[in-house]
């Protein structure tokens, strides 16, 4: 039987059950997001479990302390979407495996910056190409991870767990967390450099060498530097890619159904953005890295001040090009795996 209509200006619902006052509520908020969407619900009315995908219903409203979700789904009213989001396990192993990917596909780019920027001749074998991988990619994988699980405790913490962040917010818990995952990046960075300049097989042994040569500090050079990188490059790929990849799927009509085109180039924008902004730094951390002893560079701050006055502008962004191309590939590799395995927990529920 089709169920009792009641005109909707009307105010008197002398049956309504708490379910209908809270479709009542929603129809409401749904026709000042979506206009048209008020009128579609009332010429068809349903109940919320029988609703189909792309109805809008509960499900389809923002998660605000007024409205609470009412479904497990993350939503998008915009683009009509309903996603799992992903849990702290789950965001753990996306970085793991993401940052250690990246790393080991695009080893080659890394060698070339550092050789730019030091100064030392390039390799002459694929192999010296990726010299140094298994330094560089085994503690990325937990580096990237940690900035993740970081990320949304930050993030937890600053909104509450009971709303979304807003973009300066996404930006600036971003760039704590990379702050914080320093500590691990920093020491890694100093191996791989080290590796390459004393040709050594093992991470291990390069390890060994800097503390017997310099003390376990010697592993902590060029600790803020990176730092100050860090945090930066976390804002790009956990700030400001997914943001202006939203942006250009809300915005502009191509990308509205081209969504790898949106990632890409979200992705490029962000690594471009992080690259331009971080790159002299990671030129000064480099170079006080590659001279642990401090003969030419006492400090990053002072390498920085160095290269400066020898080259110019142009020296502080020596391998700019092929960190910038670096860059851009972890972000597009990162946010698709994560938006891989957010589609494919979702599916996995509604079937």
């Amino acid at each position: 039987l089709e169920p009792a209509r009641v005109p909707p200006d009307s105010t008197h619902r002398p049956h309504a059950t708490p379910a209908a006052r809270v479709d009542s509520r929603d129809k409401k908020l749904a026709a000042e997001i979506l206009p048209g969407a008020s009128a579609t619900a009332e010429a068809t009315p349903q109940r919320r479990s029988d609703a189909p995908r792309g109805n809008v219903g509960s499900s389809m409203l923002p998660h605000t302390r007024d409205f609470p979700p009412l479904t497990p789904f993350a939503a998008s009213v915009v683009e009509g979407k309903r996603r799992l989001p992903l849990s702290d396990t789950e965001n753990l192993m996306v970085g793991a495996f993401g940052g250690t990917l990246e790393c080991t596909v695009q080893m080659p780019l890394i060698t070339l910056k550092i050789c730019q920027q030091s100064k030392k001749p390039f390799p002459t074998t694929i192999g010296g190409w990726f010299r140094g991988v298994t330094a560089a990619a085994a503690p990325l994988g937990p580096i990237t991870a940690v900035q993740v699980a970081v990320n949304g405790a930050i993030e937890r913490v600053v909104t509450g767990g009971d709303r979304d962040p807003t973009d300066p917010e996404r930006v600036g818990v971003a760039m704590a967390a990379g702050a914080v995952s320093s500590l691990l990046y920093s020491p890694v960075d100093l191996v791989v450099i080290q590796q390459q300049k004393l040709g050594l097989d093992s991470p291990g042994a390069t390890i060994s060498a800097i503390v017997k040569e310099h003390g376990a500090s010697g592993m902590m050079r060029g600790f803020w530097s990176c730092v100050v990188r860090e945090a930066i490059y976390t804002a790009g790929y956990l700030g400001l890619a997914p943001i202006a990849k939203d942006y250009l799927t809300g915005n502009v009509e191509y990308f509205k159904s081209n969504d790898l085109a949106a990632s890409i180039v979200g992705s490029s924008i962000g690594g471009t953005v992080a690259a331009v902004l971080t790159h002299p730094v990671d030129t000064s951390k480099t170079c006080a890295q590659s001279d642990i002893a401090g003969v030419k560079y006492p400090n990053a701050r002072t390498a920085l001040g160095m290269v400066y006055k020898d080259g110019g502008i142009g020296a502080l962004y020596g391998g700019g090009l092929a960190r910038t191309a670096r860059l851009c590939g972890a972000f597009f590799i990162i946010n698709n795996i994560r938006e891989a395995t957010i589609d494919w927990k979702t599916a996995r529920a509604e079937a």
